[in-house]
């Protein structure tokens, strides 16, 4: 079978789209084109009925009631409605917030603007495996502390952060916890109710749907959320986020969560072959590390680290070949080396020979095949003669 370059292995910045999801999407821009908030008449009604099923499935996907969905145009909104509705609606103004410095930048970002506005924010490190030291979290919450945001899974190591544990430290002190559950949900089996999580944002475009639409998680009772609304004009979204809804791109949604509830076993485990398979070939290069290859990790992911190479020269010499990203896709325009890994202790050298490659649904044992070996060959001119040592897993 003939391969259609270059292979892509960078579903942690965009999956393409599933054609059934494609497929459940396009009648509403044509003959289904109504306003999901015209109540007089066919066109709306069958726009709200297809905005309630989608409603439906995307709630089933991360085991909430479809009231709990606020829908955005993407994670990143869903992420600033989150922290700056719950510091701006925080009626005891205790103003405090805790996250991690790996966070996305949405989150990052937000939380800077809180702190220009008034609120405080503490920046918890991370260990060398990237995971949150849970102790050091528990010494970093004051009597002002409201919010705890952290990230389910990482978006450039695929690192799975205890989420469990942190709702629990989280819940014993009645503060707010939220995830931007971006990378996971739709990739790993994800419950709001059994993780103990109070808000969570994810997108459609990470998981076979489109670009351009997104949910906030919020929580209805035990504790009930309320959140002050970024978006004013109509009321909209239970008064959280005003704005015609996408109806297409909600429909879509919805299918690409009803996928994923049925292909999420087995997704997992193909996906998990691929990658390891792909590791097991790229770690006998020697030399090689594989960063956080010991922490719970997604299973599709996998952020390499390769010395003496060099790193500008091999995403050149790959691009006909392999698409495959340095960091995130949100970061990538700049030249600064990745938060993420200097925070888990990387060195700004290594950093610019670490690459993250992630599979998705439409990945093939042939494209990992043809992966490695273009990457083997680049690596090894790059080494040219030179006989360097062991590998590693840290």
């Amino acid at each position: 079978m003939s391969l259609n370059l270059p292979v892509y292995l960078d579903n942690n910045a965009t999956t393409p789209m599933d054609p059934k999801v494609l497929e459940e999407m396009l009648p509403y821009f044509s003959e289904k084109f109504g306003n999901a908030a015209s109540r007089t008449h066919a066109y709306g009604w069958e726009a709200e009925e297809a905005v309630d099923i989608a409603r439906e499935n995307i709630a089933g996907l991360i085991g909430s009631h479809p009231q709990e969905i606020v829908f955005t145009s993407g994670a990143t909104e869903a992420v600033n409605l989150a922290i700056k509705g719950a510091w701006q609606n925080d009626p005891e103004k205790k103003g405090h917030i805790i996250t991690i410095i790996t966070e996305h930048k949405a989150v990052l970002d937000t939380c800077k603007h809180i702190e220009n506005v008034g609120g405080s924010v503490t920046y918890l490190p991370v260990q060398s495996n990237g995971l949150v030291d849970l102790k050091v979290l528990e010494k970093a919450i004051t009597p002002d502390t409201f919010l705890i945001a952290v990230m389910y899974a990482n978006n450039e190591t695929g690192v799975i952060q205890p989420i469990k544990e942190i709702s629990d430290i989280a819940k014993a002190r009645g503060i707010l916890f939220f995830t931007d559950a971006t990378q996971a949900v739709g990739k790993i089996p994800v419950n709001v109710q059994t993780d103990g999580i109070d808000m969570l944002a994810f997108s459609a475009h990470k998981l076979y749907g489109p670009k351009g639409v997104g949910a906030l998680y919020v929580r209805k009772k035990n504790p009930t959320v309320t959140l002050t609304a970024q978006i004013d004009g109509g009321g909209h979204e239970r008064n959280m986020r005003s704005g015609t809804l996408n109806v297409p791109g909600i429909v879509a949604f919805g299918k690409a969560c009803e996928i994923c509830a049925e292909k999420i076993t087995s997704e997992n485990e193909r996906l998990g072959v691929l990658r390891d398979s792909f590791e097991k070939q790229i770690l006998e290069l020697d030399n090689i590390d594989i960063n956080a290859g010991h922490a719970p990790r997604l299973p599709h992911a996998t952020n390499i680290s390769f010395h003496d190479i060099d790193g500008e020269k091999m995403i050149f010499e790959a691009g006909s070949d392999i698409a495959f990203s340095r960091s995130s896709a949100c970061t990538s325009a700049t030249l600064e080396p990745s938060y993420v890994l200097k925070a888990m202790g990387l060195s700004n050298e290594l950093i610019h020979n670490t690459f993250r490659f992630s599979f998705g649904r439409f990945s093939t044992e042939q494209q990992v095949d043809h992966a490695v070996k273009v990457i083997s060959k680049i690596v090894k001119e790059h080494r040219s003669e030179r006989n360097y040592g062991h590998h590693k897993v840290i």
